[in-house]
């Protein structure tokens, strides 16, 4: 197979996080303007480079206040650090499906290696023929 590079539809896509809040509770959000990429030279995405950029401005929690408060200068602070990115260093196949994504998370400044289990539902064709 030759390299195969996949873009994220946004229109048909959502990217999420939760944290832990004061050690007690769950906070669920997204990103609203996201970027991502996966180009693999296999069908099973071993070894597939995967990019992502999410607008920190973008940051939608379902609390206007709060994700204020998130993009200010006490927290991400988007005037100064716009961008969200992960570089994927390794996608390896665990099972059948199940993968440990490890890469490179940076904001505000930062980069830490990250370690992210991940599932692969294989591929499809939509109705128009394109495969996804």
């Amino acid at each position: 197979m030759s390299t195969t590079k996949w873009i994220i539809d946004p229109t048909h896509s959502e990217i999420g996080f939760k944290v832990k809040h004061m050690m007690f509770t769950n906070i669920s959000g997204k990103f609203t303007k996201f970027d991502a990429s996966i180009e693999s030279d296999t069908i099973d995405f071993e070894n597939a480079k995967i990019e992502f950029t999410g607008a920190i401005d973008s940051i939608s929690t379902g609390n206007a206040d709060r994700d204020k408060h998130l993009i200010s200068p006490d927290f991400f602070d988007s005037a100064q650090f716009p961008e969200i990115k992960f570089t994927a260093t390794s996608f390896t196949k665990i099972n059948d499906g199940k993968y440990d994504l490890i890469g490179d998370l940076s904001m505000h400044g930062v980069t830490q290696s990250i370690k992210m289990p991940t599932e692969f539902s294989g591929l499809m064709t939509d109705p128009w023929g394109n495969t996804k």
